[in-house]
């Protein structure tokens, strides 16, 4: 990559970085003045020491590395299942016509509140976790599977059966490369959806992860480990996030 390409990437990341310890420095400020209760958010001075103290007291390798893994095998099963799905959907005119709008209607749906049907189904253990997540993240990878594959444009199309391309070839050749930009849309706020669940249920059931320590550190009323432990769970999101755009440019090396 030329400097002039990897300043133009470290532009924004600067400024972005800028833009937050603004914002961190401005919430100190409003804290110290007593604008804001600090028993409600603590300073975020004291958050960024209690990042050590967390990391060393609470065994959070572990519990990052947990919620880490029901997030991936979540994101797995919504990948595989949700583009199944939506290509069924495509190529199903009756079956789309169906179920189209259920599923449209079960992504608004709080299934976290299933989680004791879960429980009797699974018992309480990471598949519990990841079975929630992945029944609530699964719509919105559904719909932009669909969606992309429907707006491919149909000049692509005829292009590909003037080449006499079966329907297979025809999906994996011309369909599919046209609507990965949708599809991964899809993953991501399918993502967005799994890890909200994810750390929601490991709250609620106390089990493991990042989102038992959250609760652990709020009935201590330790507010900064809590508001640190916050953070991790970001960076589990951010990892994730990272890591589909690198996929997706692995399978679009043209972009």
């Amino acid at each position: 990559m030329s400097a002039r390409g990897i300043k133009g990437q470290a532009v924004p990341v600067l400024f972005g970085l800028a833009c937050l310890a603004a914002f961190f420095i401005l919430i100190e400020f409003l804290i110290n003045i007593g604008k804001i209760n600090r028993f409600i958010v603590p300073l975020p001075s004291d958050v960024v020491k209690s990042f050590a103290r967390v990391a060393v007291e609470e065994d959070l390798l572990n519990r990052f590395l947990l919620t880490a893994y029901e997030a991936l095998m979540a994101t797995l099963l919504l990948s595989v299942a949700g583009i199944s799905l939506g290509v069924l959907l495509h190529r199903v005119r009756l079956i789309r016509l169906a179920t189209e709008t259920w599923i449209a209607a079960l992504a608004s749906a709080p299934l976290v509140l299933m989680y004791p049907l879960f429980l009797v189904m699974f018992g309480r253990s990471a598949w519990t976790i990841i079975m929630i997540a992945f029944v609530s993240a699964l719509p919105p990878v559904i719909l932009k599977t669909l969606e992309g594959l429907s707006a491919t444009r149909p000049v692509l199309i005829n292009v590909g059966r003037s080449f006499k391309l079966t329907p297979s070839q025809l999906y994996w050749k011309i369909l599919f490369p046209a609507a990965l930009p949708t599809i991964f849309v899809g993953v991501r706020l399918g993502m967005i959806f799994a890890l909200i669940n994810i750390v929601g249920v490991e709250f609620l059931i106390n089990f493991g992860g990042l989102g038992q320590l959250v609760n652990e550190l709020s009935e201590r009323y330790d507010w900064p480990g809590a508001y640190a432990a916050i953070g991790f769970v970001i960076l589990v999101s951010v990892m994730f996030f990272m890591g589909t755009e690198r996929i997706e440019r692995w399978l679009r090396p043209g972009t």
